[in-house]
């Protein structure tokens, strides 16, 4: 089953208000996906566990399969694209 990217947009904006998040279907399957994420909740933490925050968010779609993979770049507010 692919996973649907807005949902996984969803997730991750309902985890972390005030994000910008970009959900990428890395391989054309639908299950190992890219996020991109913008988020002030970064402030003051390592990368680390930014990605951890991100993971956790959609944790229920790594439990359930319909996500493989998922490669995660973290940016704080004021970090350039």
């Amino acid at each position: 089953m692919a996973a649907d990217l807005d949902e996984i947009k969803a997730m991750i904006e309902r985890t972390l208000p005030g994000s910008e998040v970009v959900v990428l279907d890395e391989t054309g399957t639908g299950d190992h996906l890219r996020a991109v994420v913008r988020a002030p909740q970064f402030e003051g933490i390592g990368r680390l566990q930014q990605h951890r925050l991100v993971k956790a968010a959609v944790r229920d779609r790594f439990e359930d399969g319909t996500i493989h993979a998922l490669s995660v770049t973290t940016l704080r507010p004021d970090d350039p694209a």
